[in-house]
């Protein structure tokens, strides 16, 4: 693996889902303000829109492509556009869904599908589209967000369990079939995000289970704040990331910025 620490360059040019709420909005102008170009994606045109002028406001390039990340077609057009910037050096796959509340028998199809979609779908759409220009040129980053969530049984969140499960899992695989891009997961803690509010605020025949635990967390006062997260995920960054290769780095672990 070469360069492994040398990801926040100026002038490289990441991919980062999830960019028009939570910590991937607060983690794209971060990036902007290491001189790193972005492609920024997310579902909502508008809400990316506005991440993208405040990331050029650092005076980088940066542009949106807006749509259902885990659509080979939406993915393709990121990495296209990341080549088109040159110094296209990888991916941070931060888009999630939630739909908190329903057991996994009420949940409808539809909904179940997107809250797989965004984790595991879109990380191997990313993967299957990006990784292997990365390989070409043997430096790479491919981070996805994971989850604590993957090792529960948490009722009212059993699909969003399962989505992590299986994001986490791919990215470990990806790890253990190439050393030649540097491949982790990164969970980003108990954050203050718009999840929390759903899951405080959820109906369904779990909810009763699911509104407590989240409560909990709130009233011990566990959560950070998106911005905490993503300076943290920085700060990762721009250490050394040979160790970290296959592995969780955990949010709370990695000390104050």
């Amino acid at each position: 693996m070469s360069d492994t620490h040398m990801f926040l360059t100026s002038g490289d040019c990441l991919i980062v889902s999830g960019a028009s709420f939570g910590v991937g909005r607060a983690l794209a102008p971060l990036l902007a303000q290491e001189g790193v170009n972005l492609v920024l994606n997310a579902r909502s045109a508008g809400a990316l829109e506005e991440a993208v002028r405040e990331c050029r406001s650092y005076g980088v390039q940066a542009v949106a492509v807006a749509g259902d990340i885990s659509r080979e077609s939406i993915a393709g057009e990121l990495v296209r556009n990341a080549r088109d910037m040159g110094g296209f050096a990888g991916f941070i796959q931060v888009a999630g869904l939630l739909h908190p509340g329903p057991t996994v028998w009420e949940l409808p199809a539809a909904e179940a599908a997107a809250v797989m979609n965004a984790g595991y779908g879109g990380t191997l759409a990313l993967i299957r589209q990006a990784v292997p220009v990365l390989l070409k040129q043997k430096r790479g980053l491919a981070v996805a967000f994971g989850s604590g969530a993957a090792e529960l049984q948490q009722p009212g969140i059993s699909i969003y369990c399962a989505a992590k499960a299986a994001q986490e899992a791919l990215l470990k695989g990806l790890a253990a079939e190439t050393r030649d891009i540097t491949v982790f997961i990164y969970r980003p803690g108990v954050v203050r995000t718009r999840m929390q509010t759903q899951a405080l605020e959820s109906k369904g025949g779990a909810a009763h289970i699911l509104r407590p635990v989240f409560k909990s967390w709130k009233g011990a006062d566990l959560m950070m704040t998106p911005e905490v997260s993503a300076a943290r995920l920085i700060k990762v960054l721009k250490g050394d990331l040979s160790p970290l290769h296959g592995r969780i780095v955990d949010a709370r672990k990695v000390g104050p910025v």
